[in-house]
């Protein structure tokens, strides 16, 4: 993730991505640097608009998430017909767990 983050503080500052460039903001930031690594990545963002790519990743998951979200809610909540019980469940599992877990700790003490 360090390597994409300094590639975008090159953009951000106007600064050519190229590995002399991102070797230099990644040893800045203590990164141990693998040049396999720079190399892919710069080949990689080649031919690549940053600036769009990231307008258009911020897009994406506000619109779904406000779209889809509330939906799948409410259409969860329409076609379940059974009644919800897995807390009820889950507290009887987890009182077994401790009641268990209690004797161990219990028999190592006296």
């Amino acid at each position: 993730m360090e390597y994409v983050y300094a590639a975008l503080i090159l953009n951000e500052t106007d600064e050519e991505i190229n590995e002399d460039n991102l070797t230099d903001v990644l040893d800045a930031a203590g990164v141990d640097v693998e040049e396999s690594r720079v190399k892919a990545l710069v080949a990689a963002l080649e031919d690549v608009d940053i600036d769009e790519a990231v307008e258009e990743a911020a897009a994406v998951p506000a619109a779904a998430g406000a779209a889809g979200g509330a939906a799948a809610a409410d259409e969860a909540e329409e076609e379940s017909d059974v009644p919800d019980t897995t807390d009820e469940d889950e507290d009887d599992d987890e009182d077994e767990d401790d009641d268990a877990g209690g004797e161990g700790l219990g028999n190592l003490f006296g």
